[in-house]
């Protein structure tokens, strides 16, 4: 009998009669509420206009999701959708039968550089300010949202942990297990929630926010290494990583590491506060 540990079994979301709302689609709206929410609170700030408030939840929905399916393909999965390719944006498969599978492999590097190149658009047609701006203040409701992304795949009992091999732990019976894994979906959890506060609060507490870059750096590397890290006991997602001394997701996290400590750390250019 295991102490420690308990077990994991959640249905797959709730039944509104009509449809099914799944937990995992559930998390996705929450975290881009609680961004719109956190983004209206920053302009009202920074006295940005909210009629431009709109158009950078549609760039950062539209740039997740692209961003992060096609992350899941051509870093986890080319194998494969190089010879389906209708397939990447359909919810369903098309052989060797037809198959709905909804919108399954999401990779956060991928929806990392899709928000980039979003926000970068953004900054260019919408806001008219740097993108390291927007960067700055960006980062805060993406780090708040990867809290909630990571409780969706906690009820998904997907990216799951190696196994503890002792009382301690979760047992996924979804996966038709009886012995407790590490639940590395609520370890990145917990540290984002760390990542989120310590952004906001330099955000709202210091005059870091006049230098531009830095916050974005700081995401970065807080994030990325908390990634990098975590995966040390995680299962490997794909069968080609076995042989790898770093999994898929360091290697990509390293990148980003390195691009936060250039940002934090590079002569800074302040620009002015407001009230």
């Amino acid at each position: 009998m295991h102490f420690l540990s308990f077990v994991w079994d959640p249905s797959t979301g709730l039944d509104l009669g009509i449809i099914t709302l799944h937990y995992y689609s559930l998390m996705f709206v929450i975290a881009f509420g609680l961004g719109w929410l956190i983004m209206k609170r920053i302009y009202v700030r920074e006295g940005i206009s909210l009629e431009k408030l709109d158009s950078i939840f549609i760039y950062a929905v539209v740039a997740t999701l692209i961003g992060a399916r096609l992350g899941h393909v051509f870093f986890y999965d080319w194998d494969y959708f190089q010879h389906h390719l209708l397939e990447i944006f359909l919810p369903f498969k098309i052989q060797p039968e037809f198959e709905f599978t909804g919108f399954r492999g999401l990779a956060s590097h991928g929806a990392a550089v899709g928000i980039i190149v979003a926000m970068y658009l953004y900054s260019k047609k919408v806001l008219q300010k740097p993108i390291l701006w927007i960067l700055d203040r960006v980062v805060i409701p993406v780090a708040c949202g990867a809290i909630f992304i990571r409780i969706g795949n906690f009820f998904n009992s997907e990216i799951i942990g190696q196994p503890t091999g002792s009382d301690f732990g979760v047992v996924f019976k979804q996966l038709g297990e009886d012995f407790p894994r590490h639940p590395t979906q609520l370890y990145e959890s917990g540290a984002y929630l760390i990542v989120f506060l310590i952004l906001w609060l330099i955000y709202w507490k210091t005059n870091k926010r006049e230098k531009m870059g830095y916050l974005f750096g700081l995401f970065l590397v807080l994030l990325w290494s908390v990634r990098f890290f975590v995966e040390f006991i995680k299962e490997n997602q794909v069968a080609f990583e076995d042989t790898m001394a770093f999994n898929m997701g360091q290697w990509l996290s390293i990148p980003f590491i390195l691009l936060g400590l250039y940002f934090m750390f590079r002569p800074q250019k302040r620009i002015p506060l407001q009230a």
